[in-house]
């Protein structure tokens, strides 16, 4: 009945919002392994930001942590300014799993309480073994903030984001943020945005979501 609920709030919110991405035959299956493998890699928004003044030129790498569990996969995102590569803003841990036919959750994980404090950890996307000094029992869990993602066998593309207001966040005077996502072979479109608790929006981007070209 809970995967029934998630998937009728992510249909519905497709219905109100729809990301444009542009179309890319269906090369890949349904399962969690095309989904790491899509989510793997370094990306880059300097494309976007070349063309349109609003938006930042920003390097996302994930990259698989942990690859000797059973319970993974398990992925070490770090995000910063292509000025600033050794400041990321943004430092996460994902924990990925199939909850249905063609749905999936990626689990959000922090790697400390305050960005300073994750901050030590910041290029591990480039080591041989990502976070090999702490394991997952270290990690601090966001609650709510899970993701969940749609399978479109049309297009090959995984699609979804946050679900309703459930990820809490006090960042910048947020009540709550969200988090729309649609991933496909070469190119994810991330819409990460926050909301005071009357509903208006009070950081992210305003126009639609980051334009992540995956790098070769």
């Amino acid at each position: 009945m809970r995967y029934l609920i998630i998937l009728s709030l992510l249909l519905l919110a497709s219905c109100a919002h729809t990301t444009r991405v542009e179309n890319t035959p269906a090369s890949t299956t349904d399962s969690v392994s095309t989904l790491r493998s899509m989510l793997v890699g370094s990306f880059s928004s300097a494309e976007q930001a070349a063309s349109d003044p609003d938006y930042r030129d920003i390097r996302l790498h994930m990259v698989p942590c942990w690859t000797d569990r059973n319970d993974g996969p398990w992925i070490y995102v770090e995000q910063a300014m292509s000025t600033a590569m050794d400041k990321p803003y943004r430092q996460r841990v994902y924990r990925l799993s199939k909850l249905a036919d063609r749905l999936y959750q990626s689990q959000i994980y922090e790697l400390s309480d305050t960005p300073e404090g994750a901050l030590k950890f910041a290029g591990e996307w480039s080591k041989p073994a990502p976070l090999a000094t702490i394991t997952p029992a270290d990690l601090k869990p966001k609650d709510g903030c899970e993701v969940i993602l749609k399978y479109d066998p049309a297009t090959g593309h995984f699609k979804g984001g946050t679900v309703s207001s459930n990820c809490e966040t006090h960042f910048r005077g947020a009540a709550y943020a969200s988090s729309e996502i649609n991933m496909g072979p070469a190119l994810l479109v991330s819409w990460d945005r926050g909301f005071d608790a009357a509903g208006k929006q009070v950081w992210g981007a305003e126009k639609g979501g980051y334009r992540f070209v995956k790098q070769p």
